[in-house]
C-alpha cells in the first residue's frame, strides 16, 4: 500500500536494519515547508561517566539532544499495536505498515512515535532504515513497558502478587533486549515473537512504563508492608507508598538493564487524573480522586544521567473535576477560560524536580460521544475537521503551558477500543468487537488516519415494488453502517419513516426512523424495552421520563452524580438525531458525521445508519441486542425494514447479510491533517 501522505518507495534491509537500498526521493507532501527545511534534529549523543544519552531531564526541563541545540518540546504521536479485524494481543502490523505509518508521520512533522509495548521484530527495523533515510529529521522512540499480568485489578489482589511481579520483571528485561536487537521471543499469546537484530537505542528519547493506574488496585497495594531498600539507579523517597516503592524497583530494573549496554535515557512511569498526586475538590466519583502515586516519591540517583519525568495522559473531557474544579476555570488560554490549562498549570506546579510530559491528549472524530468536555472539547461528536483542529490547538497549548512535550494519542483508528456507555450494547459480541468498527464508540475514532471498513461481501439486496410511493429501494452494508438508498415514484415526498425489526419477540418494530426531508431532519427511535440507555443506567433518574412505545435513540454520556451536598443531572447525547450531508471523504463538502442526504434529481433519499442503532450488537456473527438487564444477545437470520409514506401501504424488504470473521478496510488521512501538520510542525522546530 502507498503512502498517504508520500508517494510509495521501495527499499530492502538486512535483518539488522542497515540500508541496503536507497529508498526513491519522496516528493513535497504539500504539507507546506518539508520537513528536512530548518533545524537539524539529528542525534547528538552525550556520554556521562560512560553511558550514552540522546536526552536527558532534570529539574530544569527536558532536554532532546540534537545538532541544532537542546529542543525543550517533542511534539509526538502514540501507535498502537493492531490493526482493523485483529485484537492488540495478534500484533499484527507488518513492515509495509510501520514504512508507511512512518513515512507519514516524519511528512506531517511528527518528531517522536511513542509505542506502549515491544512491538514486532520489523518496527525496530522500519524505524532505523527510515532514520537512517532521514538522518536530520529521524522519528525519536518513546519505548513503553505494560504490565503483562494486570490482575491486580481484581479483588484481593496488588502488584506485589509473584504472578503481576514477575510477569513485568520479564517484559522490562526484553523490552531493554528488543530496543538493543538483541532478543529472541517464541511466539505466546499477547506478545510479539521472533529475532530483533536492529538497535535503535541511538534514538530512545525516553523510556515510559506501567499503566493507567487502577485506583482500587492502588489502595489495595498501598496496604502491603513493602520493602523500601534503595536501589542503584531509581529509588523511593522515605515517603512513598508500597506501589511507588514497587515501580521504583522496577524502574531500577530497567535502569540496571539500559547502564549494562552503556546507555541511559529518561524513564518514567505511566500516569493519568485519575491517580496523580493532586487533591479534587470538585470531583463527584470517589474513585477519581481515591489515591496518588506520585512521580515525585520516585527518583533518579546520581549514576543515572538519563533522569525522569512526570508522564500524563491528559485529555480536555475527564474526569468531572476538569469542569467542577473552580480554581482550575480561573485560568486563561488564548482570551478565555480554559479548566485543561488550569489543570496542566496545576501539575507543572507541583512536580519542581522534574518536567511534566503530556505523553497522551486528543479527542475523538466519532458520531457517538461519552463525556461533555472543557471548551467544546467532547469525547465524541466531533467531525474529522473539528477533531483535527482541536487536537492543534491542543498540541499549542501543551507547549505553551510548558509541557517537555506532547504525544497526540493516536495514529490510526481502532476498531478493537471499547468505552463504557456502549460497551453493555456490544456485551454479547465483546469477543468479536473487533470485527467491525461502531461509529458510536469514541474510542475508536481517535486517529490522525481513518481506518475506513470495507464493503461486507454479497450483503446488497434490493427491491422494486409494482406499486405504491416506493420505487425502489436499495440496502447494503460495510462493517460500520448499513446504507439504504430509498427511491419514489413520484418525487421525495415531505416525510416518510422506515421501520426495522430484527429481535421477533419485541412486538412491532424494534426502531423507526423518521426522516422528514422538507424539514431537513431525520430522527432514530427505539422501542422502549430496546433502548440501550436502560444498560447504563444505575438508578431511576438516570433514566429520562419517556411516553410511549418509542423513545428517541440517546447515547448517555454522564450518570446523575451527587458531590458536596449538590446533585448533578444525568446528560444525554441525542446522536438518534441524524445528520444531512455528504459523507464522501472525496466531496468537497464533506461531512464525517453525516447520515443521511437527499438526491431529488433521482427522487432518492440515501441514508447510512450505524449498526448499532439498528440494535446489532455484533453485526459480524448477526446479534442483536435483545430485552432486559443484562440484555441477552439474539441471534437474528436478518432485518425486516418497512418503507412508509403517510396515506400508504407500506413496501417492505427482509434483508440479510453473510456473517464474515474478516473484512478489508482502506486508510486515508483525516480531513483537517493539514491544520494538525501545521501545529506538529510549529511546535517542533
Amino acid at each position: 500500500m502507498c503512502g498517504l501522505l508520500a508517494a510509495c518507495t521501495s527499499a530492502s534491509t538486512t535483518g539488522s536494519g542497515t540500508r541496503v537500498e536507497s529508498r526513491a526521493e519522496e516528493p513535497s507532501t504539500g504539507f507546506g515547508t518539508p520537513l528536512t527545511d530548518g533545524p537539524s534534529w539529528a542525534a547528538a549523543v552525550r556520554t556521562t561517566d560512560g553511558l550514552a544519552s540522546v536526552a536527558t531531564s532534570t529539574a530544569s526541563g527536558f532536554r532532546l539532544h540534537t545538532a541544532s541545540g537542546d529542543k525543550t518540546f517533542v511534539p509526538g504521536m502514540n501507535l498502537g499495536s493492531t490493526t482493523p479485524t485483529h485484537q492488540p494481543g495478534e500484533l499484527a502490523m507488518t513492515a509495509a505498515d510501520y514504512h508507511r505509518w512512518f513515512t507519514d508521520m516524519g511528512a506531517m512533522g511528527v518528531r517522536a512515535v511513542r509505542v506502549y509495548t515491544i512491538h514486532p521484530p520489523a518496527f525496530y527495523d522500519e524505524l532505523a532504515t527510515y532514520n537512517q533515510e532521514h538522518p536530520e529529521a529521524p522519528l525519536y522512540l518513546v519505548q513503553g513497558v505494560y504490565l503483562p499480568d494486570e490482575s491486580y485489578v481484581e479483588p484481593g489482589h496488588t502488584l506485589y502478587d509473584r504472578a503481576v511481579d514477575e510477569a513485568f520483571s520479564a517484559e522490562l528485561a526484553d523490552a531493554s533486549k528488543a530496543v538493543h536487537g538483541d532478543l529472541t521471543r517464541a511466539p505466546a499469546p499477547g506478545h510479539a515473537s521472533g529475532t530483533w537484530k536492529t538497535d535503535v537505542s541511538g534514538w530512545v528519547m525516553a523510556w515510559i512504563v506501567g499503566v493507567e493506574w487502577d485506583p482500587a488496585g492502588v489502595q489495595r497495594t498501598d496496604r502491603v508492608d513493602a520493602d523500601a531498600s534503595p536501589g542503584t539507579y531509581f529509588r523511593a523517597t522515605r515517603n512513598a507508598t508500597a506501589t511507588e516503592r514497587w515501580i521504583a524497583r522496577h524502574m531500577d530494573e530497567l535502569a540496571t538493564a539500559e547502564h549494562a549496554r552503556g546507555t541511559s535515557a529518561p524513564i518514567a512511569f505511566a500516569n493519568w487524573p485519575t491517580a496523580d498526586p493532586l487533591r479534587h475538590p470538585g470531583e463527584p466519583l470517589r474513585l477519581e480522586d481515591l489515591v496518588g502515586v506520585d512521580a515525585d516519591h520516585v527518583l533518579p540517583t546520581e549514576a543515572w544521567p538519563g533522569g525522569t519525568f512526570a508522564s500524563f495522559h491528559a485529555y480536555p473531557y475527564y474526569p468531572d473535576f476538569l469542569r467542577r474544579q473552580k480554581a482550575l476555570q480561573r485560568v486563561r488560554w488564548e482570551g478565555r477560560r480554559d479548566a485543561y490549562a488550569g489543570y496542566l498549570r496545576y501539575l507543572r506546579r507541583h512536580y519542581t524536580r522534574m518536567p511534566v510530559l503530556v505523553t497522551e491528549f486528543g479527542v475523538p472524530s466519532s458520531l457517538g460521544s461519552a463525556h461533555l468536555g472543557t471548551n467544546g472539547r467532547d469525547q465524541g461528536g466531533h467531525t474529522e475537521a473539528t477533531a483535527m483542529s482541536m487536537d492543534a490547538d491542543l498540541l499549542r497549548l501543551i507547549k505553551g503551558q510548558g509541557m517537555g512535550a506532547g504525544l497526540m494519542f493516536e495514529w490510526t483508528d481502532e476498531w478493537f477500543k471499547r468505552t463504557w456507555n456502549t460497551e453493555e450494547h456490544q456485551r454479547p459480541g465483546a469477543d468479536r468487537r473487533q470485527l467491525w468498527h461502531d461509529p458510536l464508540t469514541n474510542e475508536q475514532w481517535f486517529g490522525v488516519v481513518a481506518t475506513d471498513a470495507g464493503a461486507v461481501p454479497d450483503a446488497g439486496h434490493e427491491i422494486t415494488p409494482a406499486s405504491g410511493p416506493v420505487r425502489y429501494v436499495l440496502a447494503d452494508a460495510d462493517a460500520s453502517y448499513v446504507r439504504l438508498d430509498v427511491t419514489f415514484r413520484d418525487g421525495v415526498p415531505d416525510r416518510f419513516t422506515i421501520g426495522a425489526d430484527a429481535v421477533r419477540s419485541v412486538a412491532g418494530d424494534d426502531y423507526r426512523i423518521d426522516v422528514r426531508p422538507a424539514a431537513g431532519t431525520a430522527q432514530v427511535s427505539v422501542a422502549s424495552p430496546l433502548d440501550p440507555v436502560r444498560l447504563d443506567a444505575r438508578q431511576a433518574s438516570d433514566r429520562r421520563p419517556g411516553t410511549g412505545a418509542y423513545v428517541p435513540f440517546e447515547l448517555m454520556v454522564n450518570r446523575q452524580l451527587d458531590s458536596g451536598g449538590v446533585s448533578y443531572a444525568p446528560e444525554f447525547q441525542d446522536v438518534g438525531r441524524l445528520r444531512q450531508g455528504r459523507w464522501e471523504p472525496t466531496d468537497r463538502r464533506y461531512d464525517s458525521l453525516a447520515t443521511w442526504q437527499v438526491d431529488r434529481a433521482h427522487d432518492t433519499v440515501r441514508l447510512r445508519v450505524p449498526w448499532s442503532m439498528l440494535g446489532m450488537a455484533d453485526p459480524s456473527s448477526r446479534t442483536a441486542l435483545g430485552p432486559g438487564d443484562p440484555a441477552q444477545g439474539v441471534k437474528v437470520p436478518g432485518i425486516r425494514f418497512g418503507f412508509t409514506v403517510p396515506g400508504s401501504p407500506a413496501a417492505t424488504m427482509d434483508w440479510t447479510w453473510p456473517t464474515w470473521n474478516h473484512v478489508k478496510h482502506t486508510e486515508r488521512v483525516k480531513q483537517g491533517a493539514d491544520v494538525l501538520a501545521d501545529a506538529f510542525r510549529a511546535t517542533g522546530r
